[in-house]
């Protein structure tokens, strides 16, 4: 394995570019080496969403890679990771790993991962679902990837989007066992407030 672990990000067109951003922070801050991969539709996204430039993004990544660099070095099984996330993903990006039918860089370095049985976590942007999309949520599933929408928790009373992006990022990181700070984490109601609530039942 290399000096520093070592994981992939891409970052595909759904909406949400905010959270593969956060996650390439955090991971640079604890010290990951990581290998980036945004699609062309992630390009218009970021600059919509965000008004970066693409450039001060890529900068947060160790390595770049082009999107139709089919010939990278994470489109090969001997590329040593931790895994892969995609923050966000988009259904196409998702069915096209569900496929196997991979027709760039970042699907198919998730195929690569799957197929050396590694964590691969899909932050799955779309709302609502007809039944073709849950069928290849459960496709991939079985495959051995995780979907994991950034869904808000409500009960850390988190009081700006920046806190429920960061809270959402940091539970996807605890995927690949990455502990970050800004994981607020249930601790219980406590005796007297779950008596409390079961008394006004």
């Amino acid at each position: 394995m290399p000096e520093k672990p070592r994981i992939i990000v891409g970052i595909s067109g759904a909406s949400g570019a905010i959270y593969g951003v956060r996650a390439l922070q955090f991971l640079k801050e604890y010290g990951f080496e990581t290998h980036l991969v945004i699609s062309k539709a992630a390009r218009l996204t970021i600059r919509h969403e965000l008004g970066a430039d693409i450039k001060d993004i890529q900068r947060l990544a160790d390595v770049n890679h082009q999107i139709g660099d089919v010939g990278a070095a994470c489109a090969s099984g001997s590329f040593r990771t931790v895994g892969m996330l995609v923050a966000p993903c988009s259904i196409k990006t998702m069915s096209e790993i569900a496929t196997g039918i991979t027709s760039n860089l970042l699907s198919r370095s998730a195929d690569v991962v799957l197929k050396e049985r590694g964590r691969l976590v899909l932050m799955l942007r779309e709302t609502p679902l007809h039944l073709g999309h849950i069928r290849t949520m459960a496709s991939v599933t079985e495959m051995g990837a995780i979907v994991y929408p950034p869904v808000p928790a409500f009960y850390t009373h988190l009081s700006t989007l920046e806190q429920m992006v960061d809270h959402s990022v940091g539970r996807m990181l605890d995927l690949f066992g990455i502990e970050i700070s800004t994981v607020n984490r249930w601790k219980g109601l406590g005796r007297a407030e779950s008596k409390k609530a079961l008394d006004d039942r």
